[in-house]
């Protein structure tokens, strides 16, 4: 059986990665060498939206748009449609019973005159007394009745958006449809409360009442949630009126449900509803500006999607512990800003999953945490942004070209000169020839040449490398933070990091990060790590930890560096704690000092990187060249990496 491997032709490529999230984790590493934390920066890109795609819409653009929807809805209209609807139409049946009796000299029709003008202000309680009134005009009486139809469709339909259409013609047949209606959504609930529902009694009842629901729930939980949400809304419209409105409104509610024969059933499905839906804002009011008055199905409806809008805002925001795109709501997305919003958001979701599939993203405990795969992809990117600012006079400036064959190879190549001892480079000698017209004519059966010249020449470049212990101590006091150092600072530590891992892969490095008290820095720690904090610039404790390293390799050469931009104020104590003190004591200017005096002993320079000009600082670091007669820089922020790097390659070329 033959083999052949070569490029996938039939359509994607198989065991490509389903979405290359190289440029989403660039952009990411941007903010974090920016001084940044992986959560704030994945957080950040996700609500800029996919890079390069100008056709997707990232958080913030859903979120303006989510608040302008809010905005449009506060300003749609009032709440209290429905009872300016029933005062006016209460209004006009007193008018046209009112005119009815007004040719009437009889005793009787005073009578009835005195009635109504002894009707309560209330709306309420007047339709509550003339729902037993025996009405002499015809067009009062069918103006009457037009309101009770009113409240009856508008009190069903706050409750079960559609029911308004299916009501609109009175039919005692419909409305005892609802009544059965009710009745057995409320034993389906009261026997899912007992563990005894399934999905076929759920089946069975929207065979029989799915038209009342438009929104065509597939299960029981989508049923309640629909009903539950509504229920709320029209709870918050209550509590939004005026007293007076929400005691009227209130008894309107009470007497049509009393007069529909709903009452009971309606309050059995209230009570499994809250029980169901209890982190529902049942009571919060809601204002709203309009000067529309809206029906009590519509406002119902825009209290409903107010809510929804409000808790959509929330999870579109990202800001609350733990947080991760899965908590947005699909379905909210969808009702609130459409479909082309879901595929949106499912784009962004891709971004997050991918960054943990591909394994540059790990959640650990609910804090988002950078792996060592994506550390070293920063770190990469930091001594890029570090090599670029160096001029291009200086690159290779830690190599020693007469290395010999001994050295190891760089990767690059240069013209050949007399007595260089370094290997060949074939290729490129051959492509020099070949370019400057060496290639002589073969003739049948004979085989081409190359003919060679001198300058045609290229030697490998090679350098002499010996192990080094290398300790970069960095300043996590809060001050670097407060001098806007910090992200230079991280920044720094990681290019050194991948800078000595990719070139001098036999070297020790040591990060050690210190504040009141030092620590060791892990490799996978530096893209996360942030500035501490408290007081204390622990010197003395970083130096003990960096000793501590080189003794564990004395035939390495030592490399120590310090970034810091204030002098000592802390030192260790013989109990292991942390004494602070501004300005410094004269105990932890020895101590420190003591530590410095061992460095020397150790046949270790150290070279200090001074982000800060304040006089105190440079009477201590010149106090300290002097006893080991390192060196002193004063870089700005943006030049510390350059600074640094290029200090550490010129120690290495030196031993």
């Amino acid at each position: 059986m033959a083999f052949r491997y070569g490029e996938y032709h039939d359509g994607p490529d198989p065991l490509a990665p389903p979405y290359d999230v190289r440029a989403a984790l660039d952009e990411m590493g941007d903010a974090i060498l920016s001084g940044s934390t992986p959560v704030h920066a994945l957080r950040d890109l996700l609500k800029r939206g996919l890079p390069g795609a100008q056709d997707r819409r990232g958080l913030d653009d859903m979120l303006r748009e989510v608040r302008r929807r809010r905005r449009d809805l506060r300003e749609r209209g009032r709440l209290d449609g429905t009872l300016e609807k029933a005062r006016a139409l209460l209004d006009k049946a007193i008018g046209q019973e009112r005119a009815e009796l007004f040719p009437d000299p009889s005793d009787d029709a005073r009578l009835r005159e005195a009635g109504l003008d002894a009707l309560p202000e209330d709306t309420a309680s007047a339709i509550q007394e003339l729902s037993t009134y025996d009405w002499r005009s015809n067009a009062a009486r069918q103006t009457f009745q037009e309101l009770r139809d009113l409240l009856r469709r508008e009190v069903l339909d706050s409750q079960f958006k559609g029911l308004r259409d299916a009501l609109a013609n009175p039919d005692p047949e419909a409305m005892e449809r609802v009544r059965q209606m009710m009745s057995d959504l409320n034993d389906m609930l009261e026997k899912d409360a007992r563990g005894e529902h399934n999905q076929a009694d759920f089946d069975a009842f929207m065979g029989k009442y799915g038209d009342l629901f438009p929104e065509k729930p597939r299960n029981l939980e989508e049923l309640v949630d629909i009903l539950a949400r509504r229920a709320a809304a029209a709870q918050r419209m209550l509590a939004s009126m005026t007293p007076r409105q929400r005691e009227e409104l209130g008894n309107l509610i009470n007497q049509t449900l009393e007069q529909a024969g709903l009452a009971d059933e309606m309050r059995r499905l209230g009570e499994s509803l809250y029980a169901r839906r209890p982190d529902l804002a049942w009571n919060a009011p809601e204002r709203l500006t309009g000067e529309e008055p809206l029906d009590m199905g519509d406002a119902v409806t825009a209290l409903e999607e107010l809510a929804d809008l409000t808790q959509l805002e929330t999870a579109l925001r990202q800001d609350y512990p733990g947080a991760r795109l899965d908590d947005i709501d699909e379905a909210a997305v969808r009702r609130a800003l459409g479909r082309s919003a879901v595929d949106d958001l499912e784009a962004l979701k891709r971004i997050e999953r991918e960054l943990e599939e591909q394994g540059y993203l790990l959640r650990r405990r609910g804090k988002l945490e950078l792996t060592p795969k994506a550390v070293r992809r920063l770190g990469e990117t930091a001594l890029r942004r570090v090599f670029a600012s160096l001029d291009a006079g200086r690159r290779g400036d830690h190599d020693q070209h007469d290395a010999g064959s001994a050295g190891e190879l760089t990767g690059s190549s240069r013209p050949w000169r007399f007595g260089d001892e370094q290997p060949l480079d074939v290729v490129r000698t051959l492509v020099n020839g070949v370019r400057s017209g060496g290639v002589t004519t073969a003739g049948p059966g004979e085989r081409a040449a190359v003919r060679l010249s001198v300058d045609d020449f290229e030697v490998a470049e090679t350098e002499r490398r010996s192990a080094a212990a290398v300790c970069l101590l960095v300043d996590l006091s809060y001050s670097m933070a407060l001098r806007g150092t910090w992200a230079a600072a991280k920044q720094t530590a990681l290019a050194l990091q991948a800078l000595v891992a990719s070139k001098f892969p036999q070297d020790a490095v040591q990060i050690i990060g210190f504040s009141n008290y030092a620590r060791v820095l892990q490799p996978d720690e530096l893209a996360g790590l942030d500035w501490d904090m408290v007081q204390g610039t622990n010197l003395h404790h970083a130096l003990l930890i960096a000793g501590r390293h080189l003794d564990r390799h004395p035939d390495f050469e030592p490399v120590v560096l310090v970034v810091t931009d204030g002098e000592p104020t802390a030192h260790l104590m013989r109990n292991g704690r942390s004494a602070f003190e501004w300005p410094p004591s004269h105990e932890t200017l020895e101590l420190t000092l003591a530590e410095v005096d061992k460095m020397t002993r150790r046949r270790a320079t150290i070279n200090i990187f001074m982000l800060a000009a304040d006089d105190r600082l440079k009477e201590f670091v010149d106090e300290v060249a002097r006893r080991n007669g390192g060196r002193v820089f004063s870089p700005s922020a943006e030049r510390l990496g350059e600074y640094v790097v290029s200090d550490f390659l010129r120690l290495r070329r030196v031993r």
